[in-house]
């Protein structure tokens, strides 16, 4: 059984569609997935780059295409009210859980399927926090420092974005990599040999 960390922050949506898909995509092979919280404003800063909901035109094509993606796959789907939005608290919540796929579940639906609702509205958190009765306290320094670690070891780890996913030391990202995320739980020839790093390598070009 090969272990798959699946880096995800619940502000994303492409990491909610990610998510309910991750069993189909992946059906039939041996694999565990170890759900870690990320903070993705701290990658987007780590890599001076703006989240695409930062960028209007960009803003408008991402909820466009994931309003069809969901309606695609038969997933729910409503935008929070306020977006972006501190996930802070969601995300201190799930280390303060001890996320499973049952707690991230929970999250995601909070955010995507909470029928347009602000994610961070207090009563709606409040009751949140009540269901998941958390086995740790998610304000306290514990969990904080522990929500740090994660984002700095998904950094390490050649993490910039998510959904992210790492199998034996490499990084797959983003929901249309789930394919090949199959495909190297299958052990494709293609992850066996130099094509991975070769595909990677650095090539002379214009900087800006």
């Amino acid at each position: 059984m090969k272990p798959i960390v699946f880096h995800f922050d619940p502000i994303s949506p492409f990491a909610w569609l990610a998510f309910e898909r991750l069993p189909q995509e992946l059906a039939g092979l041996s694999h565990a997935v170890e759900y870690r919280p990320v903070l993705l404003g701290a990658l987007l800063k780590q890599h001076a780059h703006k989240g695409p909901a930062e960028i209007e035109p960009k803003r408008q094509w991402t909820f466009r295409h994931v309003q069809w993606l969901a309606q695609h796959h038969g997933i729910p789907l409503q935008t929070p009210a306020q977006h972006p939005f501190n996930p802070l608290a969601l995300l201190r919540l799930a280390v303060a859980c001890g996320p499973n796929r049952r707690v991230v579940e929970a999250l995601f639906r909070h955010v995507w399927c909470g029928g347009g609702a602000d994610a961070n509205e207090p009563e709606r958190l409040a009751a949140l926090r009540e269901a998941l009765a958390p086995a740790r306290d998610p304000d306290g320094e514990d969990v904080k420092a522990e929500l740090r670690a994660h984002t700095e070891a998904a950094i390490a780890a050649g993490v910039f974005g998510v959904p992210s996913f790492e199998l034996e030391g490499r990084v797959f990202w983003g929901l249309d990599a789930l394919p090949m995320l199959r495909e190297a739980l299958q052990g494709s020839a293609w992850f066996a040999g130099p094509a991975w790093d070769e595909a990677a390598q650095p090539r002379p070009g214009l900087r800006r």
